[in-house]
């Protein structure tokens, strides 16, 4: 199989690349923050490793940041591996006039 079919047989329209950092993901409904590891991305979404003590985000809308990106996404993907720890795959969504207010509210505007 060449990397073209590869590429063209993966259910996303662009191919991710290897990326590695820790992160945090806000929940948005609740604000609740979880602490997460990229392991891939693209401008489109990533794909997450997770901790087996974490909630259910199945369909919630995150900001996560990653090292030098913030992402609006929504979470499409929740796999549970055979060690028990999760694969998440999120995929971006445009920020809205609402998201962007919040993060500019909630985000870095704690006293040192």
């Amino acid at each position: 199989m060449t990397l073209e079919a590869e590429v063209t047989s993966d259910k996303r329209k662009i191919g991710r690349v290897e990326f590695k950092a820790p992160s945090v993901v806000v929940i948005c409904d609740t604000g609740e923050t979880i602490f997460v590891q990229v392991e891939d991305a693209s401008p489109r979404g990533m794909g997450l490793w997770m901790k087996d003590d974490r909630p259910d985000i199945k369909g919630k809308d995150i900001i996560i940041v990653a090292d030098t990106v913030i992402m609006y996404a929504e979470v499409v993907r929740m796999v549970k591996r055979d060690d028990g720890t999760y694969t998440v795959g999120i995929s971006a969504k445009k920020f809205t006039p609402e998201v962007l207010d919040y993060l500019f509210k909630h985000i870095g505007n704690q006293e040192a």
